[in-house]
């Protein structure tokens, strides 16, 4: 097995998430993110909208250059079998899911605004992961840069419209919903 591949992969995303906690702990950015997305979960679907598309970024440029040979980026290969970045990403979609079933940084009064903040970008690495693979899901076979491929790209870019509406839509929406709600009044 080529740990030094799979660790290559983990210190990359494990920088991501501690720069991006770190920016939003120690800098202005943090107070910015307060104060221009005032509720908690538009927040959680921002950071988790930048994690998403990083994590997205990061990969695609990792096997780019496990494609083209370029050092030191290789598949990561366990007892021959290579194991597709899906595989870590279901793992931290159920981590994530887990935790929030079990109420750590859900945004409730007893979670900090640490987990919130970690389970958000760890969500986003997840999702991340997984449907940058999602042609694989539907092929049942390793069709990343071929035109059935194509799908992946079409997966991330839907899903990572969905939460960045969600993070910079809502209030849009929310207000649609209170005009519609005037204009017909419950009969």
């Amino acid at each position: 097995m080529h740990w030094n591949d799979a660790a290559i992969l983990l210190l990359t995303l494990l920088a991501m998430i501690a720069l991006l906690l770190l920016l939003l702990h120690r800098t202005r950015l943090g107070s910015l993110v307060r104060d221009h997305l005032a509720d908690r979960p538009r927040r959680r679907l921002f950071l988790a909208s930048v994690s998403f598309f990083l994590t997205f970024g990061i990969v695609r440029g990792m096997v780019f250059c496990i494609t083209h040979q370029i050092p030191p980026f290789h598949y990561i290969i366990m007892q021959g079998r290579h194991i597709h970045h899906l595989v870590p990403g279901i793992l931290i979609l159920l981590a994530v899911g887990y935790g929030w079933l079990c109420e750590f940084g859900n945004g409730s009064d007893s979670s900090s605004i640490f987990a919130s903040r970690l389970m958000s970008i760890l969500y986003g690495v997840g999702a991340a992961l997984t449907l940058d693979e999602f042609a694989l899901w539907l092929n049942l076979k390793d069709v990343y840069f071929v035109r059935e491929g194509r799908s992946s790209i079409d997966a991330v870019v839907l899903f990572g419209s969905l939460l960045a509406i969600g993070a910079w839509g809502a209030p849009l929406f929310a207000a649609i919903a209170r005009g519609l709600t005037k204009q017909n009044p419950q009969r």
